[in-house]
C-alpha cells in the first residue's frame, strides 16, 4: 500500500467523525428551533394575537406536509450531490422562515411563513442527515446513525425549556427572533464547513445488486414497508402529543404529566442505546416487527393501566423507548433491504407519508378522543393501528 493510501485511511475517520459531530449539533438545533419550540410557544401565540388555535396549529402542520412533499426531490438531489449544498440552503431558508414567523403581522403571513419553513425542514431534519451518514459510513452506518439520533434526541430537552424561558422574557416574537439567530449561527457555518467531505459513489455491490428505484417503489416489500412505518409512526407520534391529557384523565396533575412526558424523552435515548448492541444484529424484517410490537404493547398499557402514577410514568418511559427504537428502524429500513445506492430517493419517498402522519397526528388524536369518549379509548385505537403496522412489517422482505 502506498504512503498516500495509508494517509487517506488515517485521515478519513477523523473527517467522518467531524461531519458526524457537526450533524449531531445541527440536528439538535434544527429540530429544536423548527419543531420543538412551536408547542411551547403556541399558547402565547394564540393568547397574544387572538388567532384561532386550530389555524395556528394547522399552519405548523401544513409546514410539515410541505416538508414531506419536498423531501422526495430532495432525496434525489442527495443521491447525486451529497448533503452540503442542500443542508446549507435549508439552514438559510430556515432562518428566513423563523424571522418571518416572528414578524408576521397577520395570520395569512404567519401561515405563509410556516409553508416556507417546510422546505427548510425537508433539507435539515433527519432524512438528509441519515442519507449522508449512510453513504459516508457504509458498513459502520448503524453505530453512526445510533450516535446521531441519540444526541439529536435531546433537542426537546434543550430547546423546550429555552423557548419557554425566552417566551417569558421576550414574548413569543422575541423568542423566535433569538432562536433564528441561534439557528443561523450554529447550522449555516457547520453545514458549509464540516460537510465538505467528498461524496462517495454508491457502493458497487449495491449498484449491481439493487433493482431500480421504480422497481423497488412498486414492489410488495416497499409498499408493505410504507404501510408499516406510516401506521406505526402515526400511532407513536399521536401517543406523544396526546399523552399529557391521557395522564391528566388518569388523575395526574399537569406538572406530573409533563414530567412523565419528559421522562419518556429520556426513554427514547435509552431505546437508541439498546438498538446497536442488540437489535442491529437481528435481520431487518423481524427487527421491524419487534419494534412495532413494542409500540403496540406500550400503547395498550397506556390505554389499560389506570394507575398508580409511578406505574404510568414507568409505562411512559417504556413508550419512549419504543419511539427511540422506531426512529432507528426507519433510518436503516432502506439500506438494510435495498442497499445504499438510491438511499436518498427511496428514504425521501418512505419519509413523506410518515411526516404527513406526524403532521396530522395531534389534531386527529384529539378529534378521535372526543368522538370515542376519552383518551383511554383513543390509546386503545392507536394500539390497533400500530398492530396493523406490525402485521404489514412481516411482508417487508425485499425479495
Amino acid at each position: 500500500m502506498s504512503d498516500a493510501s495509508v494517509e487517506d485511511l488515517v485521515t478519513a475517520k477523523p473527517s467522518r467523525r467531524t461531519a458526524l459531530v457537526g450533524l449531531c449539533t445541527t440536528e439538535i438545533t434544527s429540530w429544536g428551533v423548527l419543531f420543538y419550540a412551536f408547542p411551547v410557544l403556541a399558547p402565547s401565540i394564540t393568547a397574544q394575537t387572538h388567532w384561532p388555535v386550530s389555524v395556528v396549529a394547522a399552519a405548523f402542520s401544513a409546514g410539515l406536509v410541505v416538508s414531506a412533499l419536498v423531501g422526495i426531490p430532495a432525496g434525489r438531489w442527495l443521491d447525486r450531490h451529497g448533503p452540503r449544498g442542500l443542508m446549507s440552503a435549508g439552514s438559510v431558508l430556515g432562518v428566513v422562515a423563523v424571522v418571518a414567523i416572528a414578524l408576521a403581522p397577520t395570520l395569512p403571513v404567519f401561515v405563509a411563513a410556516w409553508l416556507l419553513a417546510g422546505p427548510a425542514m425537508a433539507a435539515t431534519f433527519y432524512p438528509p442527515s441519515f442519507a449522508a451518514v449512510t453513504r459516508w459510513y457504509g458498513p459502520d452506518r448503524v453505530k453512526a446513525l445510533t450516535a446521531l439520533t441519540l444526541v439529536a434526541g435531546f433537542a426537546s430537552t434543550v430547546f423546550a425549556p429555552l423557548a419557554a424561558a425566552l417566551d417569558g422574557w421576550l414574548g413569543w416574537r422575541g423568542a423566535y427572533l433569538v432562536l433564528a439567530v441561534v439557528l443561523a449561527t450554529v447550522t449555516i457555518p457547520i453545514h458549509l464547513t464540516v460537510l465538505r467531505l467528498p461524496w462517495p459513489p454508491a457502493p458497487r455491490h449495491d449498484t449491481d445488486a439493487s433493482p431500480s428505484v421504480g422497481a423497488v417503489v412498486v414492489s410488495r416489500g416497499f409498499v408493505a414497508l410504507l404501510a408499516a412505518v406510516t401506521l406505526g409512526g402515526f400511532a407513536m407520534y399521536a401517543v406523544v402529543v396526546n399523552q399529557v391529557p391521557l395522564l391528566i384523565a388518569r388523575g395526574m396533575d399537569a406538572t406530573m404529566a409533563a414530567w412523565a412526558l419528559g421522562l419518556g424523552g429520556a426513554g427514547q435515548v435509552a431505546g437508541r442505546l439498546f438498538y446497536s448492541p442488540v437489535l442491529a444484529r437481528v435481520s431487518a424484517v423481524p427487527r421491524t416487527v419487534a419494534v412495532l410490537a413494542a409500540g403496540v404493547a406500550t400503547t395498550a398499557l397506556l390505554a389499560l393501566v389506570p394507575g398508580p402514577p409511578v406505574v404510568l410514568v414507568a409505562v411512559a418511559i417504556l413508550a419512549g423507548m419504543a419511539r427511540g427504537l422506531y426512529t432507528l428502524v426507519q433510518a436503516t429500513a432502506i439500506s438494510d433491504r435495498w442497499g445504499a445506492a438510491a438511499y436518498g430517493r427511496l428514504n425521501g419517498i418512505l419519509s413523506a407519508p410518515v411526516t404527513i402522519a406526524t403532521a396530522i397526528a395531534p389534531g386527529a388524536g384529539a378529534v378521535i378522543a372526543t368522538g370515542v369518549g376519552g383518551y383511554p379509548v383513543l390509546f386503545g385505537i392507536l394500539a390497533v393501528v400500530c398492530t396493523a403496522g406490525a402485521i404489514a412489517a412481516t411482508l417487508t422482505s425485499p425479495s
